[in-house]
């Protein structure tokens, strides 16, 4: 039995918009791409460095000129962060406060 990417992209904590930001950024195929993402997610500084990859293709975009690439790669780098809150220091600050305050 194989798995397909879409079983895959199941058991994965990011989106395929996500998985194919990473896939543009390394210059890897999606399969590859959806498994280095979903090993970085893991780690400690992982979801930094996804963040970093969005961040890079918007400036490449934008360098090209490529408006409407350059909205969508804003858009998912939202909601990226709203699903993963640890990457932005302002959202870590807010975790860390509602932390201390639940646990007195």
């Amino acid at each position: 039995m194989f798995l397909t990417f879409e079983d895959c992209l199941g058991l994965c904590d990011l989106s395929e918009a996500e998985i194919l930001a990473i896939a543009e950024h390394e210059h890897l195929p999606a399969m590859a791409a959806l498994e280095l993402g979903n090993y970085l997610v893991c780690t400690a500084n992982g979801e930094q460095r996804l963040k970093a990859m969005i961040r890079d293709d918007i400036a490449a975009a934008t360098s090209s000129g490529d408006r409407a690439r350059v909205l969508a790669l804003k858009s998912l780098l939202r909601d990226y962060i709203l699903k993963h809150p640890c990457c932005e220091s302002r959202h870590r600050a807010a975790l860390a406060e509602r932390e201390r305050r639940s646990n007195p």
